[in-house]
């Protein structure tokens, strides 16, 4: 509370509420990756860390600096075992490595400026400070002092050129080496060596669209991504790690590099990707990227796909808008066609934990007011972390959300086909199917204040995401798949 109380002395720093903290973890994440630097989560004991704990793996995963400060009871509080007492250490280092307990008033603030340090990196990362309640009241003299982000070194890279002409070499992007800085570097490099470029999955921050040199990112199934990296022989890691696999899967092994593939570090993820690349790039002319021409939006009046959706939303994408994917089992189709959108960046699911769509683009448009920021959004995965509505509502934040509604956590038929569970009797399907009670977006949109509307053909959704793209505010488009 005495947190809290002090927003009204310090105007500087902006208290945004959310009704969960899952939302509030994953709104740190979404600022963090949109701005690439710390934002701050404020919460209450060890439960309130608990509910933040999924999007905070996110975030850890998207190597994301965020300050998180979490209220612990009284020292002499402690010793009674009151109901919230809890190991909260124990919940903070499932997160981070970097984890902190003020020891007295005077430590809070040194305490806090060790953890900033800490959540910048490089690489960032989630940084716990826990601070007892009577250390808030106590008085102190002392202050922390003011941390400057640190400059990440760039690696020497000459020594690893030969290799990017022999046959079977490929530069694996990952990281912040995922700038449209980066890949126009990228883009030179195997315009002029004929390496090729890829992209890791789990970045946090992907530049992409039609005037971006195109890095494919390694498939996420092993039946794809295996073939995809069959012929690598050489991969060079920018910032990145050797691809694995995202489960085990019967006969399928971890690691989706072949046994004979040699990897070299271009850039590790405390290093500068980019201006490792620029410096390998350095005197090369530039590539030729292919032509890419802007979609048509569909106005047909039939039954909304996947496809229709990828289309509308690549022809009508503002530029230089923020995209925060939890698309899950629908994002193949979907973005198969943002290759040929606007310019745009693109924030997909990290560490794989359900219910980070929501929240990241609250953060993102709180980093980044100028920009309009698209949620593309699975049904079931929206119910995670709904309570973001609220937030976007009650700061009427620049943000569409799209909901891809089919009634089904389609992801898990996918699973349970690869897994051979042989699945599908009444109860496993019972557990998959999501349509019973039909969840109504709209009704559950406009609660919180946002308004909603619903798209079951291709025309309507052509004309509902035409009409939210071109106005500010908070707005909400149910589609409903075929």
């Amino acid at each position: 509370m005495h947190f809290v109380a002090a927003l009204d002395r310090v105007p500087e720093m902006r208290g945004v509420l959310c009704l969960f903290e899952g939302v509030c973890s994953g709104a740190a994440d979404g600022y963090a990756r949109a701005l690439g630097r710390p934002a701050s989560t404020l919460l209450h004991l060890g439960p309130g860390l608990g509910n933040g704990l999924a999007n905070f793996h996110n975030a850890r995963k998207a190597r994301s600096p965020i300050v998180s400060i979490v209220g612990e009871h009284a020292t002499a509080h402690l010793r009674v075992d009151a109901p919230l007492t809890s190991d909260i250490q124990t919940f903070a280092r499932s997160v981070s490595n970097a984890v902190r307990t003020a020891t007295s008033a005077d430590d809070v603030g040194p305490a806090a400026s060790a953890t900033i340090l800490s959540a910048w990196g490089p690489p960032g990362q989630v940084a716990m400070l826990i601070v007892p309640a009577d250390f808030s009241w106590s008085e102190t003299t002392v202050l922390g002092a003011a941390i400057q982000p640190p400059v990440r070194p760039v690696p020497e890279v000459s020594h690893l050129a030969p290799l990017l002409r022999q046959p079977g070499t490929a530069i694996l992007l990952g990281g912040t080496a995922v700038n449209f800085r980066a890949l126009e570097a990228a883009g030179r490099i195997a315009a002029a060596t004929g390496a090729r470029v890829i992209t890791a999955r789990n970045v946090g921050k992907l530049s992409a669209g039609r005037t971006t040199f195109p890095a494919p990112q390694v498939p996420y199934f092993p039946e794809g991504a295996l073939p995809f990296l069959a012929d690598v022989r050489n991969l060079l890691l920018v910032e990145a790690e050797r691809p694995v696999s995202f489960f085990a899967y019967p006969g399928i092994p971890s690691y989706m590099t072949p046994d004979n593939c040699v990897e070299h570090t271009l850039a590790t993820r405390a290093e500068d990707g980019a201006a490792a690349l620029l410096a390998l790039a350095d005197g090369l002319p530039p590539a030729k990227l292919p032509s890419v021409a802007a979609p048509e939006a569909p106005t047909a009046n039939e039954a909304l796909t996947l496809d229709f959706i990828g289309l509308s939303v690549a022809a009508l994408l503002p530029e230089h808008a923020l995209i925060a994917d939890e698309m899950v089992s629908s994002a193949g189709k979907v973005l198969g066609h943002l290759a040929s959108a606007a310019p745009h960046e693109f924030m997909p699911v990290t560490g794989g934990s359900i219910g980070q769509g929501l929240p990241v683009a609250v953060g993102a448009a709180i980093a980044c007011p100028d920009r309009k920021v698209v949620s593309l959004e699975a049904d079931g995965s929206a119910m995670y972390t709904l309570q973001a509505l609220w937030t976007m509502a009650r700061e009427n934040l620049d943000i569409t959300v799209i909901i891809l509604a089919n009634r089904r956590y389609r992801i898990l038929d996918i699973e349970m086909r690869r897994t051979g569970a042989k699945g599908f009797g009444p109860s496993s399907n019972n557990m998959i199917d999501i349509s019973r009670p039909v969840l109504d977006f709209l009704k559950l949109a406009e609660s919180m204040g946002v308004a909603a509307s619903r798209a079951t053909t291709a025309r309507q959704f052509t004309d509902q995401f035409r009409d939210a793209v071109a106005h500010r505010g908070p707005r909400l488009i149910e589609a409903v798949i075929a």
